[in-house]
């Protein structure tokens, strides 16, 4: 069984893959083709793909099972040994040009203050 999901990719590659697997929603091809078939559809993928991204997982003969390839995706497969994971990229580390936050201020907020006066 291979899966290719594409995103943000040409109408024509879409009809391209429609060939030799079935639309099952938008952008999700699901089909069982030969080891050859596969490989060159996936290379067929990452040609005509342009700005768009890519993904392609599979069954195969390994302790998960299935394994995947990406094409200009953020996240990448990492062997962790021997089980293939995502790495997502690292959050973005704050602007350096923000001012520093100040430390808030001591003791009861005005609205605290409103609250408790208006309860006794």
């Amino acid at each position: 069984m291979t899966v290719i999901v594409l995103t943000n990719c040409p109408t024509g590659l879409r009809g391209f893959l429609t060939r030799w697997m079935l639309e099952i929603s938008a952008g999700v091809f699901v089909g069982n083709p030969s080891a050859r078939i596969r490989d060159v559809l996936w290379h067929e993928v990452q040609q005509y793909a342009d700005q768009g991204r890519a993904l392609l997982a599979r069954t195969t003969d390994n302790e998960q099972g299935f394994t995947f390839r990406t094409h200009d995706h953020a996240w990448h497969p990492t062997d962790h040994e021997g089980l293939t994971l995502i790495r997502r990229p690292a959050p973005n580390a704050p602007a350096t040009d923000r001012p520093p936050q100040s430390t808030p201020p001591t003791g009861w907020s005005r609205a605290s203050k409103r609250r408790r006066f208006g309860r006794q």
